[in-house]
């Protein structure tokens, strides 16, 4: 909400360094549409891949961890299953939360939708979940000694409702008069609300969940191909630094946004080179990996391995292989029992 009072004194001067990254991210959107018409099945497999990477990851963030692959799969994929302990049950929260944004239907922001992210992430678990802080809380590091040290100390318990209503109210304010960048205003909301902290738990994970559908609702959709959270997870120490240095007089207005806005500005940036390298890749392999389909639509056995498509088109490099067998299983067409290079593939519908 702070970070809203005065946008222009805040971010009325864009450093530099930033306006190469904003540069580069809104030339990535300009080429999402063009993609969804020529790359249809690549993004619909980037973006299977990014909704597992992005709940893993931002689980992991927090600590969260499941035991095995194979029990995350099932997990993430929505299919009943017993839940065994608390990290397997907040996984399964943050899939729920993050497949409720995904959906599309979520608008309009408010407070409302806040809490009922809230409520999804703790749904499996026996923690309340949609309701905001009741007693205060601290925000502390443990350093690599054992001690702690306090990063900032956020808003009070008593206060957290209007601070939240404010910050939402004018986020939405400021997206309507468009004078600023989205991109910088999503890393503002996201600021605010990590240093408003309003639960006593789920405060990253529902922060970075708002924040891919937000960099979505502003028309910046990389986030549904690649994940911000796997990115965030790999530079957390960056994250961490990067919000020390934007909440230091946050309470007093008098905060300096540029170290939190250049680390997410950047993030967001990465996401659509590494946007840009899968769809290169795609587009050069192009041939190659429709040769791939071709042989598994028309000619291969009702069930292989990628040694027999290597062995009928030898040149033919396991990534581009893997690629196709990829876009394949998204469209229905093949699906995989095992994993690695002894997995068997099976068409769907073949007999075997």
């Amino acid at each position: 909400m702070r970070s809203f009072v005065d946008l222009d004194g805040l971010v009325g001067r864009v450093p530099f360094d930033v306006v190469g990254d904003l540069r580069v991210i809104d030339t990535g959107r300009g080429s999402e549409a063009l993609y969804r018409d020529k790359l249809p099945a690549l993004l619909t497999s980037l973006a299977q891949r990014a909704r597992v990477a992005s709940i893993e990851a931002s689980s992991a963030i927090e600590g969260i961890v499941v035991e095995s692959r194979e029990r995350a799969d099932v997990i993430l994929s929505g299919e009943p299953v017993t839940l065994r302990d608390r990290s397997e049950q907040e996984l399964a929260g943050y899939r729920a939360a993050l497949d409720y944004l995904y959906q599309g239907d979520w608008r309009p922001l408010n407070m409302g939708l806040v809490l009922h992210l809230h409520r999804l992430l703790f749904s499996f678990t026996d923690v309340p979940g949609g309701g905001f802080k009741t007693s205060e809380n601290v925000v502390v590091d443990r350093l690599p000694d054992g001690t702690h040290v306090k990063r900032f100390t956020p808003v009070s318990a008593a206060k957290t409702p209007a601070f939240v209503d404010e910050l939402v109210a004018r986020y939405s304010a400021a997206t309507r008069e468009d004078r600023h960048h989205p991109v910088l205003l999503v890393g503002l909301f996201a600021l605010d609300l990590l240093t408003i902290h309003p639960f006593l738990d789920g405060n990253g994970r529902i922060t970075r969940a708002l924040t891919n559908a937000l960099l979505e609702d502003s028309g910046y959709e990389v986030t549904r191909y690649v994940s911000l959270e796997s990115s965030i997870a790999a530079s957390a120490d960056r994250y961490y630094d990067a919000l020390q240095g934007s909440t230091t007089a946050w309470h007093d207005g008098d905060h300096d946004p540029w170290p939190w806005l250049r680390y997410f500005v950047h993030v967001v940036r990465g996401t659509y080179d590494e946007f840009q390298r899968a769809t290169d890749t795609a587009r050069a392999a192009g041939s190659k990996k429709e040769r791939v389909q071709l042989y598994v639509r028309d000619h291969a056995p009702a069930s292989f391995r990628m040694a027999d498509i290597r062995a009928a088109l030898p040149g033919v490099s396991d990534a581009t292989i893997r690629n196709a067998l990829d876009v394949l299983r998204a469209e229905g067409v093949v699906n995989v029992d095992g994993t690695g290079r002894n997995a068997a593939w099976n068409r769907v519908g073949s007999q075997l």
